[in-house]
């Protein structure tokens, strides 16, 4: 797997995992819609983990920066 995420994409979906879980704790999001909400914490927090998004490669995304060779 070839690194396809940048560190802003990586901040981003932790800061939406940690809300996404704080929901889930207060009772806001509940049931079977906060299971789903858990689920998309947890791939937020992997994905940010190992800096590959396999949805990119199928969009042609890659927010991962590159660096210029000299």
């Amino acid at each position: 797997m070839k690194k396809n995420m940048g560190s802003t994409d990586k901040a981003i979906r932790l800061v939406l995992a940690i809300i996404m879980i704080a929901l889930y704790a207060t009772g806001t999001v509940t049931g079977t819609t906060g299971i789903v909400v858990l689920i998309l914490a947890g791939v937020f927090i992997l994905t940010s983990l190992v800096s590959f998004c396999p949805i990119y490669p199928l969009l042609g995304i890659n927010t991962c920066s590159t660096k210029a060779k000299n």
